[in-house]
Parts: structure tokens; C-alpha cells; sequence
């Protein structure tokens, strides 16, 4: 079979747990690049969301002007100065980072380029959302190209409907199928795939999918994408292969969701996942 329903008897017993041994180090570092501080609470969620997923450590990369206002909003998460992509590119540099998470907040600019470009440069498993997708919209050529430059290095691409018809807009024309869309943008870019929506589709570029059936309407608000797009960076520092941590993360963040019902917004998700884990713990014991 090639199309899977989402859960854990697909991902299970590749989902990272914590060795009696270990140390935080051994659970990964996950970066997440902040914007501006009008916009930085979109980079918020998503640290958080790594945080709680079980990476190790996390950092923000927060351009100067925003460092008090994230400062004032953090604890376990640490902050670094980033300002531009030279800057990022030097951070990323550090072989202890394992993953990097950008475009919560991100303004359609240059800047989130040049970030974005550092990003796919560095070799470090990188998760690309919101406006570090759209802005690729314009040539999306180049970022396949990125991508493809270093083939090992796990890139995964979170849309939504719209974001993906920016990036695909003839795959978002042309495919009656949700399914359809999700393998041939995967297939193209060489990314996985995260479309979502109340039946997200995880799509690996060699044909494999599988499909989410347990999000609840109330993720439909702001910050929930951002949450989910955390999850992903938090698996993949911990070295969850692509497609597998994808999945993981859009199954735990469904979850989350229904955990807390109605009345629920973003800032929910990363302690509701706590449930999450202990639920996959328990299925892991039968």
C-alpha cells in the first residue's frame, strides 16, 4: 500500500523517546526564526510546540528589535540575535543545531529570503511555513533547486490551500484530488508535504501518503498552524525521519485538539500534547 490512514501503528515505533541515560543534548536542538516584534508570536507558538514535542533545547532566532518582547514571553527557550540571513547562516553554522523552523510571522520580503536561502544552505533539517513558503511563489524553481542540492537533508513544506496554490498554482488548478495535489508537489519540490486542512495530507516525494482523520474544527484559528509546524521542528531534532515526523505531528496536533474541545486557541496545544504523549506511551505498552 502506498496510502495510509495517520496514526500510531504508522509511526510508532519510530517516535523518539527519552533513554533512562540520555541528556537534553541527545534530544535535539531545534531553531526557530522569529520576526519582527509585531509579528513575533507566530515564532512563539511554533518554540513552544518543539519544546513540548520533546526537543531537547530550542532557540529562537529573533532579529534585534524583537529580543526584549520574546525575551518577556519565554523561559525554557532560548534567544539568539539574528538580523539577516548572514546572521542565520552563521548561527545554523553550529553543528549542534539539528533542525530550523522559519515563516510564522514572516513578512513577504527580502530578508526572509535571504533567511530562508541560509536556511536550505545549511545542511540542517529545516521546516518552511507560512511566509518562507508564499514568498517562493515567485520562483519556485529556485527552491527546488535548494532542496535538491543537498538530497540527504530533510526539507519538509507545511501549506495551506492558499499557500499551496502560491507555491503550485498549477497542481492547485489541475487536481481535483487532494491526494493527487499533495504526491505531485512532493514528487517536484522533493519535499514532504504537509497540506492541511480538516484532512491533511502527508505526502513523501517516492509516492507515499497518508491522510489525517482526527482534526477537530476548532484548530481552524490563529497560531494552530504555527503549533503544528513546531511539532514538526521539535520530531525532526530529534532525528524522526521526514515523512515519519510529519505525520507524527499532524496526528499529535489533531489529537491535541479534540483534547481540548471547544473554546480552544493556539497557546492550548503545546501543553495538550502532555496527554498526547502519554496516550502514545500507553498504546506503545499493549
Amino acid at each position: 500500500p502506498r496510502t495510509y490512514q495517520n496514526g500510531p501503528a504508522f509511526w510508532g515505533e519510530d517516535f523518539p523517546r527519552p533513554r533512562p541515560d540520555g541528556h537534553k543534548y541527545d534530544r535535539g536542538h531545534a531553531v526557530v526564526v522569529s520576526a519582527g516584534p509585531w509579528q513575533s508570536g507566530a515564532a512563539r507558538l511554533a518554540a513552544r510546540g518543539a519544546l513540548r514535542i520533546g526537543a531537547g533545547l530550542v532557540t529562537m532566532a529573533s532579529p534585534r528589535e524583537a529580543l526584549a518582547v520574546n525575551a518577556a514571553h519565554v523561559t525554557a527557550i532560548m534567544l539568539a540575535k539574528v538580523d539577516d540571513g548572514p546572521d542565520l547562516a552563521r548561527l545554523l553554522a553550529d553543528k549542534r543545531y539539528d533542525s530550523v523552523a522559519l515563516g510564522p510571522g514572516a513578512s513577504l520580503d527580502e530578508t526572509t529570503r535571504a533567511r530562508r536561502d541560509a536556511a536550505l544552505q545549511s545542511g540542517l533539517s529545516v521546516v518552511l511555513d507560512a511566509g518562507a513558503l508564499s514568498l517562493s511563489g515567485d520562483d519556485p524553481r529556485s527552491l527546488y533547486d535548494m532542496i535538491a542540492a543537498k538530497p540527504n537533508r530533510p526539507v519538509v513544506l507545511t501549506p495551506h490551500d492558499g499557500e499551496f496554490a502560491r507555491v503550485f498554482p498549477d497542481l492547485a488548478k489541475g487536481c481535483q484530488s487532494k491526494l493527487d495535489r499533495a504526491r505531485r508537489a512532493a514528487r517536484r519540490s522533493g519535499a514532504v508535504i504537509l497540506l492541511k486542512g480538516p484532512d491533511t495530507v502527508v505526502a513523501h516525494p517516492d509516492g507515499r501518503a497518508v491522510i489525517n482523520s482526527n482534526a477537530p474544527p476548532h484548530l481552524a484559528t490563529a497560531g494552530s498552524g504555527d503549533v503544528l509546524c513546531g511539532f514538526v521542528a521539535g520530531l525532526l531534532a530529534q532525528t524522526m525521519a521526514p515523512f515519519a515526523a510529519t505525520s507524527a505531528a499532524a496526528w499529535c496536533h489533531g489529537l491535541a485538539g479534540r483534547i481540548v474541545g471547544a473554546g480552544l486557541i493556539a497557546e492550548d496545544l503545546p501543553d495538550a500534547v502532555i496527554e498526547v504523549l502519554k496516550e502514545i506511551d500507553r498504546r506503545s505498552e499493549q
